[in-house]
């Protein structure tokens, strides 16, 4: 029987450890999408426990500890964090295999050094010990960072956002790239005609221009992609529900835009046709610069109504949803590709039924002038666990190139849980290492094999995305 969390934690073949070991260990980390505070980093912040790191915003915990019948007072509300963290470890032993229950056991051993299972009997104890390491310089903000050895990481920032934290942090000594990513959601939002005014002003505010028609939009969004792009940015990310196929005019999105500026609703109809240009200009954007596009796609988000209202978005209440978008996801890259401005795009599904889909749509736009220019993106937010990561592993694998694939990266909010970059990795080695130990790969090529682990996990993304 195997040891819990042992060094050959899931390598289930001596070549999946000689893989693991020899090769994906040592690599470095690129944690190209994630959604860590970059004011945190450039103030080097010292957590006051482990509850302000550990639980504050984690959603992932808020729907299990809800699940398990904890009061939203020891979640979200008015509880000590102390209080908060017992509830959370009075949880832990009902998440066995839930995703979890690994995480947990996993970032309390790495960050800290905790090999003690986490339960009610031992949570005084572990929050206590955690408590005074988090107090060292070692555990600051950029101590945890320095500690998982990551080289450059890649936050997620709105158009108006002034990047001052950034320019703090390029300043520094700090060794490790922290480089913004463009996140214009809010820049199409025209459903809520109050929010997205108020947006706009602010946008205008910040670019220094009046917008009071679209191209002036387009204009006053150019300027802060230029100035994004002079602070390192060589990423967008896009939260969309599904890709927009709605046909427009220019003199159609001019008349909707002034339309909302006036203070009206738009439509449904018009609403689609404004998201659909939106993503155009913006795809053409990235092009021009050379960035990588991210597209996050298929939530079915604010799902409570009543908790919507009382505690916000982000909260633990969004799902899985079902969307047809596979003609209007290939519309999209075909108009970008005949007009020659469709860049290097990485695509994350959330629907685990679209695994096949997306691995092929990304085959139909491969052009030769770049290795993997088209991505299927990682297991992302319900798939990031061992199957929804081995499912990817395996369908980019037989419809693509999975040694052209750019890795692994956390979509996080929280400092400790770079341990998620080691549990891809040994996923990864052991999947290569019994197709060698089975005879479906040769032996004799074990080193070729070590070579296309260590760029899955570092180089890959390290040649891709050119931050240097």
């Amino acid at each position: 029987m195997k040891q819990f969390l042992d060094e050959n934690f899931l390598l289930e073949t001596d070549t999946a450890a000689e893989l693991y070991h020899q090769h994906a260990a040592k690599m470095p980390i690129i944690d190209y999408h994630c959604h860590l505070n970059p004011q945190l980093i450039a103030e080097d912040y010292q957590f006051k426990d482990l509850t302000e790191l550990w639980l504050s915003g984690d959603h992932y915990k808020w729907r299990a500890m809800r699940t398990n019948g904890i009061d939203e007072r020891y979640i979200t509300g008015n509880a000590t964090n102390e209080e908060k963290f017992t509830a959370w470890a009075a949880t832990v032993p009902y998440t066995m295999r839930n995703p979890l229950y690994t995480w947990t056991q996993l970032e309390l051993k790495r960050a800290f050094g905790v090999d003690t299972l986490l339960t009610p009997e031992s949570a005084q104890e572990i929050y206590h010990h955690c408590n005074q390491m988090l107090a060292t310089p070692e555990r600051s903000t950029r101590g945890l960072i320095r500690h998982f050895n990551v080289h450059t990481l890649c936050t997620t920032d709105d158009p108006i956002d002034d990047l001052r934290h950034h320019r703090t942090i390029s300043e520094s000594t700090f060794e490790t790239r922290v480089l913004p990513t463009w996140r214009p959601d809010k820049a199409m939002a025209i459903g809520d005609t109050q929010a997205y005014n108020d947006y706009i002003d602010q946008l205008a505010l910040v670019s220094d221009q009046p917008i009071g028609n679209f191209q002036e939009l387009v204009d006053a969004l150019q300027k802060r992609h230029d100035y994004f792009h002079a602070m390192g940015c060589r990423l967008s990310d896009h939260g969309l529900s599904t890709f927009y196929d709605t046909p427009y005019t220019i003199r159609e999105i001019d008349a909707i835009f002034s339309k909302i500026r006036t203070g009206h609703r738009a439509n449904k109809q018009e609403i689609a046709q404004f998201q659909a240009c939106m993503l155009m200009v913006f795809a053409e954007m990235d092009y021009d610069k050379k960035w990588t596009q991210q597209y996050h796609y298929g939530a079915l988000r604010n799902n409570n109504t009543a908790m919507m209202n009382r505690i916000g978005p982000d909260t633990g209440f969004d799902s899985i949803g079902e969307y047809p978008v596979a003609e209007a996801m290939s519309h999209f890259f075909d108009q970008l590709n005949s007009n020659e401005k469709l860049t290097k795009t990485i695509i994350y599904n959330l629907n685990p039924n679209a695994n096949e889909m997306i691995a092929t749509m990304i085959g139909n736009f491969q052009d030769g002038t770049i290795p993997g220019k088209m991505q299927f993106g990682s297991g992302w937010w319900f798939l990031d666990q061992k199957d929804g990561m081995k499912q990817q592993l395996n369908t980019l694998s037989q419809l693509g190139l999975l040694s052209r694939f750019v890795g692994m990266l956390t979509d996080s909010r929280s400092f400790v849980s770079y341990p998620r970059h080691e549990f891809f990795r040994r996923i990864l080695c052991n999947l290569f290492g019994n197709d060698i130990e089975n005879g479906e790969l040769p032996a004799s090529q074990l080193p070729w094999v070590g070579q296309i682990i260590e760029n899955i996990c570092y180089n890959n993304a390290h040649d891709f995305f050119q931050f240097d």
